[in-house]
């Protein structure tokens, strides 16, 4: 009986292409500030960058379609006194992004619908709580307004960011710095690699370890630790002997990993990017020219090599583009924004087909931008799994609502209620009420307004500014 050698994979032939030169982002100062975070954040209408920025942090927000040479006076977010270490988009609203520096503080923004026209120094809402430099921000994958935050004080924050509020603090479980903090499907848990080689899985809401591993990986250099659909835990490190590693654990029990497999004997940390659609991994190292990508199975060895993309150029950072923003007509299951020393480069990850219609097995339903519950039921107890969209028409982006924040009284406590658990469910939230709407419509006209005062009294400052010109030649 002959036995089969190739595993069979629809992601097997998966291959990268990096576009054209004119569809790249150029002339970027991105950031050398040391810091082993992707430097970068994408979703489907922006591109955010860290920049170095002279007096304080700055990051540029691109729209996806302003590619080419980037002006030096384009304006940037610029409120932190010191560098920016992390940023995050919000994944139910995309027009807000998270940012933490080394000020100590963590900002919350509101990028106008298209794009920054004037610098951005005033944030919707400033989080002030740690007592070091921020190196983490996280949004909650499924809760609206919850944002986690990660110091090198040891301790990571979850904010209410609709009122302001420090609501969870959990200050004593990590003696030394956090590498990385990862939230699982429905946000009820997260997992953290820490500078003391141990991996630990956390209630936050009961302020609990669930389970940790200790010596996950054996080497003194930085880990990851992401948790994947089905509630495992995928962590990258380093073996005594500094090779860099992967490997695969149960998170109820994490005292053996299910596999580990060694890689090379570079330095530059590996960062894992996850695709719970397609348990496809993607490994980007800070220094390397290279995207390794992996698939996870049920079968031995359970994490299977698929492909290298190599090209010539090192990565200082990477960004990866949600699933809603890809363009399924043309088999796109990753889009990647690398980061060189002075540009941006969009690589595409592609599936060939022949067919042009809709590839139903490589599409399932995605998570959508819709939150499966507000800030306010989280913390008091309840879950909910992702609101699912499906991608057959592709993704057409709706008005996205601003962030509001109310700031409510400190001392009002609210007791927590026990733990409910709601079913991913694959239906809209139903629309709010008619005040809401014509609210909404009204802040819309208000704001086009604004923006077409402000075209207005450039255009005069254009025309003054041309008028001397032909004052002066005509002299």
């Amino acid at each position: 009986m002959l036995r089969r050698v190739v595993r069979q994979s629809k992601f097997r032939h998966v291959f990268g292409q990096a576009v054209r030169n004119d569809q790249c982002y150029d002339d970027i100062r991105v950031s050398r500030v040391t810091w082993d975070s992707s430097f970068c954040a994408v979703n489907p209408k922006f591109v955010a960058i860290i920049i170095d920025a002279s007096g304080g942090g700055a990051f540029l927000v691109l729209p996806l379609q302003k590619t080419g040479r980037i002006d030096k006076v384009y304006p940037t977010v610029c409120g932190h006194t010191g560098p920016v270490l992390d940023i995050d988009w919000c994944p139910h609203n995309d027009l807000v992004i998270a940012s933490g520096s080394e000020d100590c503080t963590v900002m919350v923004w509101q990028i106008p619908e298209n794009g920054l026209e004037n610098p951005l120094s005033e944030p919707v809402v400033v989080l002030e709580g740690h007592s070091k430099r921020v190196g983490i921000v996280s949004w909650h994958p499924t809760a609206r307004n919850v944002l986690l935050s990660a110091g090198c004080d040891n301790q990571i924050i979850i904010w209410n960011v609709g009122t302001g509020q420090a609501m969870i603090n959990l200050e004593d479980m990590h003696p030394e710095v956090i590498f990385s903090v990862s939230w699982n499907r429905n946000g009820s848990l997260i997992c953290t690699a820490c500078k003391d080689k141990k991996v630990r899985v956390i209630d936050p809401r009961k302020k609990k370890i669930v389970t940790e591993k200790d010596k996950a990986h054996e080497g003194a250099r930085p880990m990851r630790a992401i948790f994947l659909a089905d509630g495992n835990i995928f962590t990258t490190g380093f073996s005594r002997m500094s090779e860099r590693q992967l490997a695969l654990w149960k998170s109820d029990n994490m005292d053996e990993p299910i596999c580990v497999q060694e890689m090379d004997t570079s330095n530059g940390v590996l960062l894992p990017f996850y695709d719970p659609d397609t348990s496809v991994v993607y490994l980007c190292g800070k220094g390397d020219s290279s995207i390794r990508y992996f698939e996870i199975t049920d079968e031995a060895p359970f994490v299977h090599y698929l492909s290298t993309f190599s090209t010539k150029e090192p990565q200082r950072g990477m960004g990866y583009m949600p699933k809603r923003g890809l363009d399924v007509n043309k088999c796109e299951i990753a889009r990647f924004y690398k980061l060189h020393e002075r540009k941006c480069e969009p690589i595409i990850m592609t599936v060939p087909r022949k067919s042009d219609l809709f590839q139903d097995d490589l599409y399932p339903d995605t998570a959508g931008p819709d939150p499966a519950l507000e800030a306010e039921g989280w913390f008091a107890g309840k879950n909910g799994g992702p609101i699912l969209i499906s991608l057959k028409d592709g993704y057409v982006s709706t008005k996205s609502r601003d962030l509001k924040v109310v700031k409510s009284n400190a001392l009002e406590t609210k007791s927590a209620t026990k733990v409910e658990n709601t079913p991913t469910v694959q239906k809209h939230v139903p629309p709010p009420p008619s005040v809401q709407k014509i609210e909404d419509k009204l802040e819309e006209v208000l704001r086009e307004f604004k923006s077409l005062r402000d075209r207005v009294i450039l255009q005069d400052r254009r025309i003054a500014r041309l008028e001397d010109q032909v004052a002066k030649v005509s002299m």
